[in-house]
């Protein structure tokens, strides 16, 4: 402050000398003319200066602040210094809002900032896409606009931000968006946006799991109940007995069947069961399935057995012949007597090798191959019945495929009969040096 005094003061002392000069040497009059027109100069250089300011202050925020003179250029020293300063804190101020943009846009959950009257503020691309938000025409627009699910305006008005709320996606088809709402500053609001798709899948598979096995489970119950009440409550004949004893043997066998394949499915989807893999041939694996295939077949099918190129395989053989098995018992069921069954084994070029199971059945309608391997799906439940089956085998089939690195290739005509074929790997299949000739096997059917 003793600078803007000492520069202040400076120049009217130097005036008042200079008039005090002329006073001695030209009069009264001279002198007080020159100390008038010197006094009127420094008031005209001040009102310069502080137009000068005032220029300054009016125009762009980012103008660099004017050089000031004599008293003037301390307070413009301290005003440059401070704009400096400012600048600098709102390089930082820049620089932390475009981290937590970065960081925003880096979530895996789409993030949307609204205001007090619920308007968009800002929203990171996620949520852009999640829904439907533009960044250029939306920003500043209600999001109740852009989401009318009654459901999030109801949570969006209700106050209650304690719990999410769950809404289909106005943007994607088929997604399910978790929706939390989390107040901070002065009356704004953060919407975080999670996809829980895959999550509400599970827990729709979960509900399904537990109500299929608990429907699978309660006819075998009811019905070996109810010939217990009986044979508890009636004196039966030895045929009687024997009779409700196999229907009882027949329940309870369907019920071991049932658990198997659960555990079996249980074991193949823990992650802390990996496959044994050991290499093993081939053609003695078919023959085992292809015995199989006749014996549950009982001569009611004319089967075949095409075992193709010799051939060793790596990889868990009991879990291979499960699936195996699970298609040639598919193919047995839903194949009518009389009905003709191929099993084949083939090494195609890029080495890699394919078991196919065709059969003249009943076939199956395109809608419903995607879901075959389904826990409990069935095309026609009461025929599945029938035929005896869990609803679990092409699940157990994919499970160990996709331990096995293979695929399941479906082709099927209603009516015409339907072709599964399991295509492993090429580094899971060595072909031998000295490959025999397909071999083939065939048992006629029961006349």
């Amino acid at each position: 402050m003793r600078e803007i005094w000492i520069a202040g003061l400076a120049v009217p002392a130097a005036a008042i000398v200079v008039a005090a000069l002329v006073y001695a040497l030209g009069g009264p009059v001279a002198g007080f003319a020159v100390l008038a027109l010197l006094l009127l100069a420094i008031v005209i250089w001040h009102l310069t200066q502080v137009v000068k300011l005032v220029h300054w202050a009016d125009g762009e925020l980012d103008a660099p602040v004017p050089e000031g003179h004599g008293a003037w250029r301390i307070p413009f020293t301290r005003i440059y210094r401070r704009v400096r300063a400012r600048a600098a804190v709102h390089r930082d101020l820049a620089h932390t809002i475009a981290r937590f943009q970065s960081a925003a846009e880096a979530v895996p959950d789409g993030m949307v900032v609204l205001d007090a009257a619920n308007r968009i503020r800002w929203a990171n691309r996620r949520a852009q896409r999640q829904l439907g938000i533009a960044e250029d025409g939306d920003i500043g627009t209600p999001l109740a606009n852009l989401l009318r699910e009654p459901e999030f305006i109801r949570y969006l008005e209700g106050g209650d931000y304690t719990q999410s709320v769950v809404v289909p996606s106005a943007r994607e088809s088929g997604v399910t968006l978790s929706m939390l709402l989390v107040p901070f500053g002065v009356d704004e609001k953060l919407i975080i946006c999670r996809d829980i798709t895959e999550l509400e899948a599970v827990a729709r598979m979960r509900r399904d799991f537990i109500a299929n096995v608990s429907h699978e489970l309660k006819t075998p119950l009811t019905v070996i109940s109810g010939f217990v009440e009986t044979m508890q409550d009636m004196d039966l004949d030895a045929h009687q007995r024997e009779r409700y004893l196999a229907l009882m043997e027949q329940q309870a066998q369907s019920m071991r069947r049932l658990v198997a394949d659960l555990l079996t499915l249980s074991a193949l989807e823990s992650e802390q069961s990996p496959a044994a893999d050991t290499t093993f041939a081939v053609e003695p694996l078919l023959r085992a399935v292809y015995a199989d295939a006749l014996a549950l077949s009982a001569g009611d099918h004319a089967i075949t057995l095409d075992a193709g190129p010799a051939a060793t395989l790596v990889g868990a053989r009991d879990e291979i012949a499960s699936a195996f098995s699970n298609l040639v018992t598919n193919a047995i069921r839903y194949t009518p007597k009389g009905g003709r069954i191929a099993l084949a084994w083939s090494i195609a070029e890029d080495g890699s090798g394919m078991f196919s199971v065709r059969d003249t059945g009943i076939g199956i309608a395109p809608e419903h191959i995607p879901r075959l391997t389904e826990r409990f799906y069935r095309v026609d439940r009461s025929r599945s019945r029938a035929t005896g089956g869990t609803g679990l085998g092409l699940a157990i089939v994919k499970h160990v495929l996709l331990r096995h690195q293979a695929t399941l290739e479906v082709a099927s005509v209603p009516g015409s009969g339907s072709t599964f074929s399991v295509r492993l790997p090429a580094r899971r299949v060595h072909r031998l040096p000295a490959a025999e000739g397909a071999r083939e096997t065939a048992v006629p059917a029961r006349g």
